[in-house]
């Protein structure tokens, strides 16, 4: 039976003149040489423009073999714009997990057997699907994630190009013929699916890292088994259900959502069972470490994205608007919430004045604050109240060092996980937000001298998102715009 939901109108506090009404709207390297059905949600948001989204797609259980399931408790879903809850999901623990990884290894048998072609074909189904259906993912995203609309909307042709590309690349997965040694022999190589691939995956980008991971897994012949972030499974579902209506066979995408309480029996599962052989992570350096601990025990294969810390670097010789415009860009997207957004702004002092004051105009001009749902939102909210406070301390350690807030600064007035973006000035390396990755809307700017003191500050971070030999960082200078 569908379950619906009672949503309402909220009234700004008056003590908060700036808000009057708010109304809430709602191939990585895989390849070697009797439950009930859990009912859709639909959801009644009256007026807004995300009423029309598509209940069906909203599920509230696990999905294991090809089938819905609950578990015995579950956990809240909610909107980080207001902080409602949007939907109850199965908090699937150790049982679940075993269960699904089950499920994918005895898939795996015959899946790894299906041609190629019909691979392809199937991928380019659920790809399909997701095009149908974008609207209401894009909606979904908005949801449980808070990033504006048209941002969700761009994830979605995103993420579903990885099927469209995978459903491609899984024709062309060759072997190799290999020179011998001796004229007696010939040496062949045959390329074959490792097995059942756990797929673990973060809420900033809910759709999109789950189809770059599993595309290329189904792709290859392997099975897998997602744990979607506990602040954003419904999107992991709502792939789930489109796949299941691609016709994906039952254990070949199975998906165990859970909540933060059991997010580490579940990850540990996932990393030690043996039926497993490789593990696809993005998320945090710390829990990354955590994971490799967990698959070290039985040698899985595994591909992590980790922490970032990106440096942007803007010399005397640039055109100061088109550094600004690239700043925006790079900063602001989803909040400053994705990995590769700049962390620190490495600044020549020769035009770092200039800079810093065309890089305010531009927050102020450009940025609108708001609910993901709102025509014209740039900002949404973060993901949940944890990450307001990362926020805070940041800056409060900047200006308590000597750090000056040019804008922003503090919590906006539209909900408590609002944050004005912001723009630091004064900023030296031994401050905690050039140490850490903030993950939210701070802009820290550091004046450099020379290119060899800013290198030396760009490289100083322990993290890079392609690992200690190399850092992105975003370059500026005159008639060049180019990334190292």
């Amino acid at each position: 039976m569908a379950t619906r939901l009672a949503w309402w109108s909220f009234r700004a506090p008056q003590s908060h003149p700036c808000c009057r009404r708010l109304r809430h709207r709602f191939l990585p390297l895989l390849l070697r040489a009797g439950t009930p059905l859990a009912g859709p949600v639909s959801v009644r948001l009256g007026s807004s423009p995300a009423a029309a989204w598509r209940g069906a797609l909203v599920r509230s259980g696990g999905f294991v073999g090809g089938r819905w399931v609950q578990a015995a408790a579950a956990f809240p879903v909610r909107d980080p714009a207001s902080g409602a809850e949007l939907s109850q999901v199965a908090d699937c623990g150790v049982a679940e997990a075993r269960a699904a990884v089950r499920a994918a290894y005895e898939a795996g048998v015959a899946w790894s057997q299906v041609p190629a072609k019909e691979r392809s074909a199937l991928l380019r189904k659920w790809y399909n699907l997701m095009i149908e259906h974008k609207e209401d993912l894009a909606k979904i995203i908005t949801a449980e994630n808070g990033k504006p609309l048209k941002e969700a909307h761009g994830e979605i042709l995103y993420s579903a190009s990885f099927l469209e590309w995978f459903a491609e690349e899984a024709r062309r997965v060759y072997g190799d013929i290999i020179p011998p040694s001796s004229k007696d022999r010939r040496i062949l190589a045959l390329k074959q699916p490792v097995g059942v691939a756990a797929i673990i995956t973060p809420w900033n980008f809910p759709s999109a890292m789950i189809t770059r991971k599993v595309g290329a897994a189904l792709a290859a012949g392997c099975t897998v088994v997602v744990k979607p972030a506990e602040d954003t499974p419904l999107s992991a579902l709502a792939l789930a259900e489109l796949a299941n209506q691609a016709g994906i066979p039952a254990g070949v995408y199975n998906v165990v959502p859970c909540s933060r309480q059991q997010a580490a029996a579940v990850g540990e599962v996932l990393c030690t069972d043996p039926l497993v052989a490789k593990i696809s992570f993005t998320g945090s350096t710390a829990t990354g470490k955590i994971l490799l601990r967990h698959a070290a025990g039985t040698v899985k294969r595994v591909s992590m994205e980790l922490g970032g810390h990106a440096p942007f670097i803007v010399f005397d010789s640039a055109d100061v608007d088109k550094a600004v415009a690239g700043a925006l860009a790079s900063k602001y997207r989803n909040s400053g919430q994705t990995c590769v957004c700049t962390n620190r702004f490495l600044v020549q002092k020769g035009i770092h004045d200039a800079f810093v004051d065309r890089f305010a105009q531009a927050i102020k001009k450009e940025l609108r604050v708001g609910n993901g749902f709102d025509e014209g939102t740039t900002q949404g909210p973060l993901i949940n109240e944890k990450a307001v406070e990362k926020v805070e301390r940041h800056i409060h350690d900047a200006v308590s060092q000597g750090a000056s807030v040019v804008t922003g600064g503090k919590r906006h007035c539209y909900g408590k996980n609002f944050f004005e973006p912001t723009l630091l000035s004064n900023v030296t390396p031994g401050m905690l937000c050039t140490q850490e990755e903030t993950f939210g809307p701070l802009a820290p700017v550091i004046k450099f001298d020379t290119e060899e003191e800013a290198l030396a500050i760009a490289n100083s971070a322990d993290v890079g998102l392609a690992g200690a030999m190399f850092i992105g960082v975003y370059v500026y200078i005159k008639d060049s715009e180019f990334m190292i």
